[in-house]
């Protein structure tokens, strides 16, 4: 093989590995977002739906500010079992091309490589630690006096997925 594949091959396989290994701690950033939303609902009927939605979905009040018109619920969520096997063979998969390139750079000590290919499932243990983890949610509830027919605006703090499904459950428009 030609000698200026070789290093061309590992250096690419290295910055693939080095992409893979901001993948996998990626998976685990909190994606926290602030949006605002109306409703064409009053704040007085709009307060229980929310409270049933956060309940269904496994979260329980843990703060009430009255002055501010403000709630906090928090809840567990639980990482994702598929996440973690997928990450886990992510992992596997670029351990065994770094192996791979390494082993034929360095033939004299190739079985020592292929003993990288015993990390992949760290990936999967650090997923799974990192991503379970208690989630607060934030409302601020406001009358909108600006319309005509009575029509609420909430302020939320929460991660962007339960916005986007806030959002659908509750047929709610982004200001």
């Amino acid at each position: 093989m030609d000698t200026a594949i070789l290093p061309s091959t590992f250096l690419l396989t290295l910055l693939l590995s080095v992409g893979l290994f901001f993948f996998i701690r990626a998976s685990t950033k909190e994606r926290t977002q602030t949006a605002q939303l109306i409703s064409e609902q009053d704040e007085a009927t709009l307060m229980p739906q929310l409270k049933e939605y956060f309940r269904s979905r496994s979260y329980r009040v843990a703060a009430v500010d009255r002055e501010q018109n403000q709630v906090t619920f928090e809840g567990f969520v639980k990482p994702s079992w598929f996440l973690a096997v997928f990450l886990t063979l992510l992992a596997f998969a670029g351990l065994v091309c770094l192996s791979l390139v390494l082993s034929i750079l360095f033939p004299s000590v190739r079985s020592l490589f292929f003993g990288l290919l015993l990390l992949s499932p760290m990936s999967g243990i650090f997923y799974w630690k990192k991503a379970g983890r208690l989630e607060k949610v934030s409302l601020k509830l406001e009358s909108n006096p600006n319309q005509q027919q009575s029509s609420s605006k909430i302020t939320v703090i929460a991660h962007r997925d339960e916005l986007t499904e806030l959002q659908k459950a509750l047929q709610l428009k982004a200001i």
